[in-house]
């Protein structure tokens, strides 16, 4: 067996596409470790940061996204894009993988672009239920396109389609620790109902400003929270939490044992990216879902109509929020029945052999 694949994993820009290329990364790895693989992302981004924090080498593109509400925003990307164009096929030549996966965001287009120019065989992977343009162009030079959603038809050739799912953080496959005990870590009550909100890797204004405003009901209404805000927004919520003077808020920018986090959780408030979705699913958590308006494609609310429609999560739009978001976490929190009937229908979702899946094909590809 050959040990030496060389593999290119681009694109990144949110936990969303971040976690799962390094969740396929790790493993290409625990099954080929002699595997050399290198990340090309977009310097600025997040993945600059989380991919070296994961043991990974990466290179950054100066590309950026094309701004649709303001024109003038547009008028170096010409330039960014020959840039990455150019670099991108510099970094393809040095490397010299045998194959390059695009997982959306920025870089993905240049690099895979360029390798389709250079006859390296590439592998997308499309977490959303709704095709981004980037992806449906790369498709049609890739080998394969591993899907999160069944009937993307749609979208790519359905030849090329194969239904993976999203590969999610190998410790939420398989949470060893109680929901007392993770209560517990959390510095909060072992048997109260436990409400986690979680507004994406970036954090979300609108759900932290709504969430802040009904903090005083939701306690009132027996509950506890474990909130994670994003960098942003961490001071205001400390701020709010603080002049309550309650201990049944851990507030936090970031939570990285998000094993504890799910454990803990009740129910569960969160935006409707496609990572987001998959660990809801393969966890099990009845989730109250506010798709990010501004999306490219709404695809988050594309993702959020996926589950809403089957009874495995309700759907809250982001303009609704200040009317009606509190109300539906106490509504759903005291109705066991509901918990209930969303567990076990976002269960339907889940995917947990999703990076091997992924993997597979890869290797399939390579002809490993």
């Amino acid at each position: 067996m050959n040990n030496e694949i060389r593999v290119i994993i681009s694109g990144g820009g949110t936990g969303g596409h971040i976690f799962p290329a390094v969740a396929i990364a790790n493993e290409i790895k625990a099954q080929k470790p002699n595997a050399k693989i290198l990340f090309v992302g977009a310097l600025g981004k997040m993945e600059m940061e989380k991919v070296p924090k994961s043991g990974y080498e990466i290179v950054g593109l100066p590309i950026a996204g094309f701004n649709r509400s303001n024109m003038l925003a547009n008028i170096s990307f010409p330039f960014k894009l020959v840039k990455s164009l150019f670099l991108a096929i510099k970094v393809l030549k040095n490397f010299k993988p045998d194959i390059a996966i695009g997982v959306g965001g920025f870089a993905s287009g240049p690099t895979l672009r360029m390798a389709n120019l250079l006859g390296i065989k590439t592998l997308i992977q499309e977490q959303n239920s709704y095709a981004g343009v980037t992806n449906k162009i790369l498709s049609k030079k890739a080998e394969k396109v591993c899907v999160a959603y069944p009937n993307m038809e749609a979208f790519f050739d359905k030849e090329k389609i194969v239904f993976t799912g999203n590969p999610v953080r190998g410790d939420l496959t398989k949470i060893e620790i109680s929901s007392s005990q993770a209560k517990k870590s959390f510095g909060l009550e072992s048997d109260r109902k436990t409400l986690l909100v979680i507004g994406g890797s970036l954090g979300a204004l609108s759900i932290n400003k709504g969430i802040t405003n009904g903090l005083k009901e939701l306690l009132n209404n027996d509950l506890q929270i474990i909130w994670q805000t994003g960098k942003t927004y961490i001071d205001q919520a400390r701020e709010a939490v603080d002049n309550l003077q309650s201990k049944r808020v851990y507030v936090s920018d970031f939570i990285y044992e998000m094993d504890k986090a799910y454990a803990a959780a009740d129910l569960v408030v969160s935006r409707a990216g496609a990572l987001s979705v998959s660990e809801l699913s393969l966890v099990g958590k009845a989730a109250i879902l506010i798709p990010y308006p501004f999306a490219a494609e709404d695809h988050q609310t594309q993702n959020a109509l996926s589950l809403s429609s089957k009874d495995a999560a309700i759907l809250v739009k982001d303009a609704e929020i200040a009317d009606h978001l509190v109300d539906t976490v106490v509504d759903l929190a005291e109705n066991a029945t509901k918990l209930g009937v969303l567990s076990e229908n976002i269960r339907k979702f889940a995917k947990p052999q999703a990076a091997k899946e992924i993997v597979e094909e890869i290797f399939k590809v390579t002809q490993q």
